[in-house]
């Protein structure tokens, strides 16, 4: 069993900012790519990244989109608040968003 488990693709899910991974030692140049990838978005983004680890330690990276929630809370220009539904009600209008953005 943990055979046929070492051998297996393993399945990273993370968040990263667009553009701003660093190159430290354990990853190395691979972020480089991924800061060429994700230019074309605005920086600081959040951008969901599937980093598929494979037995012999190398590894491939896809880079998804930035989340819809993400998207639309930008274009209604709501500043992030950390505990944002705490207190508040799920249907409290907090920003406008036309066919124009």
């Amino acid at each position: 069993m943990s055979k046929a488990r070492a051998t297996a693709d393993q399945v990273v899910k993370l968040i990263v900012g667009a553009g701003q991974a660093s190159p430290s030692p354990p990853v190395g140049q691979r972020w480089v790519e991924f800061n060429a990838r994700t230019a074309h978005i605005i920086p600081g983004t959040p951008t969901p990244v599937r980093v598929t680890v494979r037995p012999d330690r190398s590894f491939h990276f896809e880079v998804r989109t930035p989340t819809t929630s993400y998207l639309l809370l930008s274009a209604a220009q709501v500043e992030p608040v950390k505990g944002r539904l705490k207190g508040r009600h799920l249907n409290e209008v907090v920003g406008e968003i036309s066919l124009k953005h």
